[in-house]
């Protein structure tokens, strides 16, 4: 991504003081003293018109006087005040840093203007030089020092640089994000948000000015939030991202197609395909109508498309849309992401249940891959699903076996890609049973990924995958801190109602139903229920499942009211499913009944009919 600096660079310009200059102009100013000057130095005589012939001076005649008729007398300029030569010299810097092509040419300028200049008129050429040396991005740790220097000149008038002071806090944003300083960045972009916002409702400051600075501190706040795995907020600073772009450019133009489809991909990212799939049909259409069909754009919109229709399992559109996509990356020889769309459509002729098909195809890019390549693991891996799909599970396994040699010589230079591609590879051996080697590579993609803050939403996903495989084969002591770390990066990365938080806490109540902790079994069902209801609704599979394993959770206690009033509701929310859910119905219903003979014969140590606190989520 194009840095926001490289653009906020080109809009920064040196306010002149507004003070009096010479009224010399500095053509006709000698480099002598006015001491030494004579009227003889030719250099610097003006030159004679014949409109001024016959100006006589006054006050002084030369020697001769006779010489003085029809004579033009040549004046020296009045020599200038040091103040006025001070400030000259400044105007000569500013000029000269405006016009430094290069950051040797620029840091030179800037030593020449620490001399002359008092410290608090440095801010701006700080500011300067920090958005030339981001421009370049050799090094970071300097461009923070100049925007942290910017800031603290800029920052000390009362709203009277608001607009500057915004720019070095998106610099120093920019900078530390970069730099992995999550924190910090985030700190700084957001109170640059909060002042750009102020001066837009102040209406003190140019509108066409805020706006491209206000987008790119909310790009770069979408980018710290999605490293943090606060995902859900960033792709509301990406919203805005487009609104704002809506209005910077012509709707029609292929950048504000581009805008929709990186919103659109962003989207993807967090599986909201459903949300995803407007942006990317409103790229295509832009880029359609501006471009042509035979354009690169609308190839990559396409491809884009078909990973949305095979997430909505509409995998029939996803691989027209696939196709179409095919043919003009191939059409520009685009090889790379050509090799990458083939990829994609083997997976949706295995999803449309195409194995045969599929493996043609897999087997035609494995030749066009190199030995060693990621690629090559890609293909291998989505050739083992297909020969999964078919029970040829010892075939499958050699192609995941092939798959990690060429991964593990990469864990190094791609940790992400590689730790995406091991999560899939243990996705297959859960599907084969071969739960031991699914927990080996998750617990290695964990390695991976920990070392990396902007991987903590990965991180809470495959600590709940390793939690549940772990409870799945009956170690259940060490599946719980997996299930509790997991709940609380995904609360921190997705918020506390996030439909995946409430299945971690249902796993956590069913690890302590297997610990006889029935108490604290309840609390977590309770937590996963009211997740479930917020996220999906009361009447949904799983909210229904949350609400039956609360019932179970209070049967278990001998609190047989709360039992019942919750089993009740699950054959409510089961009614509800009409003819569809007869057998889940029919079970709850019988699950009731139990219940309520319990009750009539049950302990009269009951516990009392109050549903326990839940936990602080």
């Amino acid at each position: 991504m194009k840095r926001a600096s490289v653009s906020l660079l080109s809009r920064l310009t040196l306010p002149r003081p507004k003070t009096l200059t010479p009224l010399l102009s500095r053509d006709y100013v000698s480099d002598a003293s006015p001491s030494s000057s004579s009227l003889h130095s030719s250099a610097h005589h003006l030159k004679p018109c014949p409109k001024t012939r016959g100006l006589l001076i006054k006050s002084r005649f030369l020697v001769n006087p006779s010489r003085n008729i029809d004579t033009l007398v040549e004046f020296q300029p009045p020599p200038i005040s040091s103040r006025q030569r001070k400030l000259r010299e400044k105007s000569q810097l500013e000029d000269a840093l405006e016009s430094a092509d290069t950051v040797a040419e620029t840091l030179k300028v800037f030593e020449e203007m620490e001399a002359s200049f008092d410290e608090r008129d440095l801010g701006l050429p700080a500011l300067k030089v920090g958005l030339q040396l981001d421009q370049e991005g050799d090094d970071p740790q300097k461009t923070l020092a100049f925007a942290t220097r910017a800031l603290e000149l800029l920052d000390r008038d009362d709203n009277k640089n608001s607009f500057y002071v915004s720019m070095a806090l998106q610099l120093i944003g920019s900078v530390s994000y970069r730099l992995k300083r999550f924190s910090d960045s985030l700190g700084y972009l957001s109170r640059a948000n909060r002042m750009l916002v102020g001066l837009e409702e102040e209406g003190t400051a140019n509108v066409e000015d805020i706006m491209p600075l206000r987008h790119a501190v909310l790009l770069e706040l979408a980018n710290v939030k999605t490293a943090i795995g606060r995902r859900e907020e960033a792709l509301e600073n990406l919203r805005t991202c487009l609104e704002i772009k809506g209005v910077i450019l012509d709707k029609d133009s292929k950048e504000f197609g581009v805008a929709n489809r990186d919103l659109a991909d962003a989207y993807v990212a967090v599986l909201n395909f459903k949300e995803a799939l407007p942006f990317a049909l409103k790229a295509l259409e832009i880029h359609q109508n501006g471009l042509g069909n035979n354009s690169v754009e609308v190839a990559h919109d396409r491809r884009l498309l078909g990973v949305i229709y095979s997430g909505l399992e509409e995998h029939e559109k996803a691989l027209e849309q696939n196709e179409l996509s095919q043919k003009v990356l191939k059409n520009w020889g685009l090889t790379a992401d050509l090799l990458r769309a083939e990829i994609d459509a083997a997976n949706m002729q295995i999803a449309l249940g195409k194995y045969d098909e599929a493996i043609g195809t897999l087997k035609g890019i494995v030749q066009q891959t190199e030995k060693d390549s990621e690629n090559r693991a890609l293909v291998f891996i989505s050739m083992s699903k297909a020969l999964s799909s078919q029970d040829k599970f010892p075939d499958a396994k050699k192609c995941l076996e092939i798959a990690r040699g060429v991964l593990e010589k990469k864990e190094r230079v791609s940790p992400v890609e590689v730790a995406e591609a091991y999560s899939e590879i243990a996705m297959q051996y859960e599907n084969m049973n071969e739960f031991e080697n699914a927990i080996y590579l998750l617990k290695r993609t964990l390695s991976l990924i920990e070392k990396l803050p902007q991987e903590q939403h990965s991180e809470g996903s495959v600590c709940a995958r390793i939690g549940w495989l772990l409870l799945l084969t009956g170690r259940v002591t060490q599946a719980i801190p997996f299930l509790e770390t997991a709940a609380e990066r995904l609360k921190e990365s997705f918020g506390p109602k996030h439909f995946g938080v409430g299945y971690i806490y249902n796993n956590l109540g069913s690890a302590y139903m297997e610990l006889d902790r029935t108490q604290s079994a309840a609390q977590m069902f309770a937590v996963a229920k009211d997740i479930m209801d917020a996220a999906l609704g009361p009447h949904h599979a799983d909210s229904i499942e949350s609400c039956q394993n609360l019932s179970k959770a209070y049967a278990a206690m001998k609190n047989y009211g709360l039992a019942i009033e919750f089993q009740q509701r699950v054959v409510d929310a089961w009614e509800s499913h009409g003819i569809n859910a007869k057998d889940e119905l029919e079970e709850a219903r019988q699950l009731l009944e139990e219940l309520e003979m319990k009750a009539l014969t049950g302990s009269t140590s009951q516990l009392p009919r109050k549903a326990l606190p839940l936990p602080s989520a």
